[in-house]
């Protein structure tokens, strides 16, 4: 099930553009929720908001700083810092910022990258979903 997930999110990536590498992370996200569904870091609701917050902080860090190191390890940082204070934590994120920060390259990965989060969690939620059904029928 993780692999089919990042398989179907690459596939609606590829067919709206050439960004593979700005959702690598995704492929983690989406193998930690798998692997460990019921624990704390692997919800939803803190993948949805440490995946784009971690994006969004990339992003600015770009735009502010300009592609390159300084704006990847800055944003990196601010990633774990709100995932901490927040208590958002979702390892995966960090990858996120980092990849934002080194080569975001216009809005519209932005755009399309939140759109590839919400489409992770609601196969996310399916698939939950889907485990319910099978466990009443056990």
């Amino acid at each position: 099930m993780p692999t089919l997930t990042v398989l179907l999110v690459l596939a609606f990536v590829e067919s709206v553009a050439r960004q593979r590498l700005l959702f690598a992370s995704l492929a983690s996200s989406a193998f930690l929720i798998y692997l460990d569904p019921e624990h704390e870091m692997n919800n939803v609701r803190r993948l949805v908001i440490s995946q784009i917050g971690a994006a969004l902080l990339g992003w600015l860090s770009h735009e502010l700083l300009g592609p390159g190191y300084l704006s990847a390890g800055i944003a990196m940082l601010l990633a774990i810092g709100a995932m901490v204070v927040f208590d958002l934590m979702h390892p995966p994120a960090v990858s996120t910022a980092l990849s934002f920060g080194l080569r975001a390259a216009e809005e519209e990965s932005l755009a399309l990258f939140t759109t590839a989060v919400l489409v992770t969690a609601i196969l996310v939620v399916l698939q939950r979903a889907l485990m319910r059904v099978a466990r009443r029928f056990r």
